[in-house]
């Protein structure tokens, strides 16, 4: 079974920055297509930025377009999520998840790995 290792996340006033690091150092067969989603109480899960590491591209959900930024670490199917502006409607559980392939990024399926969550609170 791989592990997702989330870091950062935390609590920060409307404006401010955090940075979310997600890790699955355990898988070794190939590179890992890896993202976030987010889920506020009451609301739908929502994929918030991805990145395919076989071109490197990346996507983004509207709301957050400008404002964050998703990168490939040095180390192998390691991922950054650079949060900047951050905004109350911000304020959820964020989710790394990872595949091999990227059928669940485009809405199809469930991706295989998910990791524990971490919570990111703004405040205004």
């Amino acid at each position: 079974q791989v592990q997702l290792m989330e870091s950062g996340g935390g609590s920060v006033q409307a404006g401010g920055s955090l940075r979310l690091s997600c890790a699955a150092p355990g898988y070794t067969s190939s590179s890992l297509s890896m993202g976030w989603f987010r889920q506020a109480p009451g609301k739908e899960r929502e994929l918030v930025a991805h990145i395919f590491t076989f071109d490197y591209s990346t996507s983004y959900a509207d709301s957050v377009k400008g404002r964050f930024t998703i990168s490939q670490a040095k180390a192998r199917n390691t991922v950054h999520l650079q949060m900047n502006s951050l905004k109350p409607e911000d304020t959820a559980m964020y989710y790394c998840v990872a595949d091999p392939g990227t059928f669940c990024f485009r809405g199809m399926g469930t991706c295989a790995y998910w990791g524990q969550g971490t919570q990111v609170t703004v405040s205004s």
